[in-house]
């Protein structure tokens, strides 16, 4: 009979082996996780945060920019994740940190509902930001899209403002303005 340190050590490898495996196949995808560094108060302050907002992170991960703009901001917090993994992570962080205003999803971002979203981030590569871009144009009158790391293809005209940095610029776009 095995031990209960055995089945531990078991199941342990099983979800490291399955969590390599999900984000092999999220890269194809063209999602890996990469966590966002940048400063996020720099970024929140320039997006002019405001309490009862609705904030929603497409590609959220473990959920460290929409957590952070619920506590410091008062935002309503919504993170989308494909990686069930990461949605279990953020869920869980956001009820350590004992924030209520908050949810995490599994959905894919091209499925999402995006019309109660006043500010929408992302963090994604150029090729899911192309495929991403018509159903931004969709998003309320005047809603804020951040773009860490990559412009959005073919946006110019929405860009509104940005924060240079050698490394992961931050661009600022207004919606149908």
């Amino acid at each position: 009979m095995a031990s209960f340190f055995t089945i531990i050590l078991g199941l342990v490898i099983f979800l490291a082996v399955a969590f390599v495996l999900i984000n092999v196949y999220l890269e194809f995808l063209g999602a890996p996780f990469v966590p966002t560094f940048n400063n996020l108060d720099e970024i929140f302050k320039k997006a002019k945060l405001k309490k009862g907002q609705v904030f929603m992170d497409l590609g959220s991960g473990d959920g460290r920019v929409v957590r952070k703009a619920v506590k410091n901001y008062g935002v309503y917090g919504i993170g989308i994740e494909i990686n069930p993994y990461l949605v279990v992570y953020a869920n869980l962080a956001a009820k350590l940190e004992n924030l209520t205003n908050i949810q995490f999803k599994r959905q894919s971002l091209f499925e999402v509902d995006l019309e109660k979203a006043d500010i929408i981030f992302v963090f994604l590569k150029p090729n899911m930001l192309k495929k991403l871009a018509p159903k931004l144009t969709k998003c309320k009158k005047g809603s804020l899209i951040i773009a860490q790391g990559f412009q959005i293809p073919g946006w110019d005209k929405y860009l509104v403002d940005k924060i240079e940095r050698k490394v992961f610029s931050t661009y600022f776009y207004k919606t149908q303005v």
